[in-house]
């Protein structure tokens, strides 16, 4: 067994945590699904023998899929924000997690098709909406209101004025 991390994110999948895993291990540099585990015994969502809980790592963040049913649903109260460095990352990400049965959003947000929130965030935007020329943060903040995925070329132009 792999050593466990002293602090890792449960996220609860209705018996999709290793399809969950795999995609993302698929999808995202340094990411990884660790390890697969089987219920000992019948449990409330599931039989012996079914897969229980998968240890997997998204982006280097320590996580643990656990098969509960269908008692919980996500929602935007977690998300992954990942930081992208250009629109060619920016669009890939977007792209497999939207095309892989998921939902776009506003703002850079969208589903995975298990329902987990993600934030496809461009350093460009962060630094645009963060930076001191408030009247520039406020052109690209506003900009950014519009989008469902972010278009950097649009959020440096409006940043620009």
């Amino acid at each position: 067994m792999k050593h466990m991390a002293k602090n890792t994110i449960c996220l609860w999948y209705d018996g999709a945590a290793e399809e969950a895993a795999r995609f993302y291990a698929e999808t995202f540099p340094d990411s990884s699904l660790d390890a697969v585990h089987r219920a000992p015994g019948d449990y409330p969502a599931g039989k012996e023998g079914s897969v229980l809980t998968v240890e997997f790592t998204v982006l280097g963040v320590a996580c643990l899929g656990l098969n509960g049913g269908p008692a919980f649903q996500h929602s935007e109260a977690f998300s992954f924000q990942v930081a992208t460095e250009d629109q060619d990352e920016t669009d890939r990400y977007w792209n497999a997690i939207v095309g892989n049965g998921g939902q776009e959003s506003q703002c850079g947000w969208c589903k995975d098709k298990w329902g987990i929130s993600w934030q496809i965030t461009p350093v460009a935007l962060t630094k645009a909406f963060t930076s001191s020329d408030r009247a520039a943060a406020k052109r690209a903040f506003d900009a950014m209101m519009t989008m469902r995925k972010i278009d950097i070329a649009q959020i440096e132009a409006a940043f620009r004025g």
